[in-house]
């Protein structure tokens, strides 16, 4: 093709790969579905991502970006073709400034490897996605992770003060700063992050730190009826206290988890939620007696407050461990982040348990409870063509659960080819046709990330290989 022999003419050669079997490793990431690129180019700084842009307007090649591709939502998959953007390879790079409280990174740098620079300096960078140690930053700010955290934090949006950006027409841009307060003109710092490369490519991000707490408590609650554990979870957040994280486990995640790496917890409970406070030790020592309170008068059956610091951290490390433990359980897992609001936490886990029992599928639920992200995953075999479709009628009833119960379709994982069918579902047809007007001002030509948050003419939601 025309255009990849251009390509050649300002990319290394060895940066651009055409083969079948390099551009088949690009073809898929952490969701469904695969679709195969034209080629792959591995861009390294700026100029380069601004040149390719250039050329593929010119062309009219769909370019889509590409972290680690360990996106749950189809965010980075070719769907129309074109080129898969990689910039894992751009060379990984943060700098803290802690008298500013900031650090400015590379978009290839790894998440944790940020939080890691900052607690030298006393510092962190609260979000906390699960696959932190291997995401990058790039990615997370393309899909506006979350993670246990978030919570008390907030998500990867309420950490982005700045940002270096190349349009998709190729041009260097620069949105918000280095300060904290900033309210000059539009906030495009806000619009480019969540909206899943469909607006540019980030080339930097300027993101807020904040002081390390002295302190932190873990506490594991066990209970014996999932709805009381939700409401649990509601009292608790009303009561004034506010953890840094709140986790659900249900009974199929508990035993999974000790099926797959044992770490002591109590396979006969129904549900456990984990809490971790943070701040001022006189501080959480008052507010580990109050939770405890809380949740014993709500009906709590047992509730173990760790002693060492490894104690707490084999707790953490199991919840880390659901995922891969309930993949051990069928061979194909759907992961979804239905978010609703706290006090629904209870009615959308009844709505679960009545989706599970019509479509005759396995879900196992967990997540971060205490900001209303749960993860319903639906465990299956997407081999079995029958029972992938009663999958697809139950994620769907999922996502209508959700946004009956006043939540969302995504509190996390981003929207990309798995959620675009059921947009308007929530948006409304106005809502979203503004959204459609936006992207096509920034982008005139459609070469960004074609097939993601926009649903397209006929989409549906397929698991299966049709």
């Amino acid at each position: 093709m025309e255009w990849i022999e251009e390509l050649k003419s300002f990319i290394p050669e060895e940066q651009i790969k055409t083969t079948l079997a390099d551009r088949h490793s690009y073809s898929y990431d952490g969701s469904f579905g695969e679709y195969l690129p034209d080629a792959v180019v591995q861009v390294k700084q700026k100029e380069e991502v601004a040149a390719v842009l250039k050329l593929a307007n010119m062309y009219h090649i769909p370019v889509n970006p590409r972290g680690q591709a360990t996106c749950l939502s189809g965010g980075p998959l070719p769907v129309h073709g074109g080129i898969s953007l990689d910039l894992s390879q751009w060379p990984q790079h943060v700098e803290v400034f802690p008298d500013d409280l900031i650090a400015v990174t590379s978009p290839s740098t790894r998440t944790g490897k940020i939080n890691e620079a900052a607690e030298a300096y006393g510092l962190m960078y609260p979000p906390d996605p699960s696959s932190a140690h291997v995401a990058t930053i790039g990615g997370n700010l393309a899909e506006n992770s979350g993670g246990p955290r978030g919570l008390k934090y907030g998500v990867t949006k309420d950490f982005v003060i700045g940002l270096e950006l190349v349009t998709p027409e190729g041009e260097i841009i620069r949105t918000g700063g280095r300060t904290i307060k900033n309210v000059t003109g539009f906030d495009l710092t806000k619009l480019v992050v969540g909206s899943e490369g469909t607006l540019g490519v980030i080339t930097e991000a300027t993101l807020k730190l904040l002081p390390k707490p002295p302190a932190v408590q873990t506490l594991m609650v066990v209970f014996d009826d999932v709805r009381t554990a939700g409401a649990a979870i509601s009292k608790t957040l009303t009561s004034g206290i506010l953890p840094s994280k709140m986790e659900f486990m249900d009974q199929a995640c508990i035993q999974a988890v000790e099926n797959f790496q044992p770490a002591g917890l109590p396979v006969d409970a129904d549900a456990i939620v984990i809490i971790e406070l943070d701040g001022h030790p006189e501080t959480i020592a008052i507010e580990t007696e109050r939770v405890q309170d809380i949740m014993e008068n709500i009906g709590a059956v047992k509730s173990t407050i760790p002693e060492t610091e490894a104690e707490a951290a084999k707790i953490w490390h199991a919840r880390k461990q659901v995922s891969p433990a309930i993949a051990k359980i069928k061979p194909t897992k759907v992961s979804e982040d239905a978010t609703v609001p706290r006090s629904k936490i209870p009615d959308l886990m009844d709505r679960l348990d009545v989706i599970k029992e019509k479509h005759n599928v396995e879900i196992v639920v967990f997540g971060h409870a205490g900001d209303g992200n749960l993860h319903p995953n639906v465990l299956c075999d997407k081999r079995d063509q029958e029972e992938m479709r009663r999958v697809e009628l139950a994620v769907e009833d999922m996502f209508e659960a959700a946004i009956e119960l006043g939540g969302t379709l995504s509190g996390e994982h981003g929207i990309g080819t798995m959620k675009a069918p059921f947009m308007e579902m929530e948006l409304g047809e106005v809502g979203l046709d503004l959204m459609k007007r936006i992207k096509d001002s920034w982008d005139p030509n459609g070469i960004m990330n074609p097939g993601k948050v926009f649903p397209e003419k006929g989409q549906k939601l397929v698991l299966r290989n049709e």
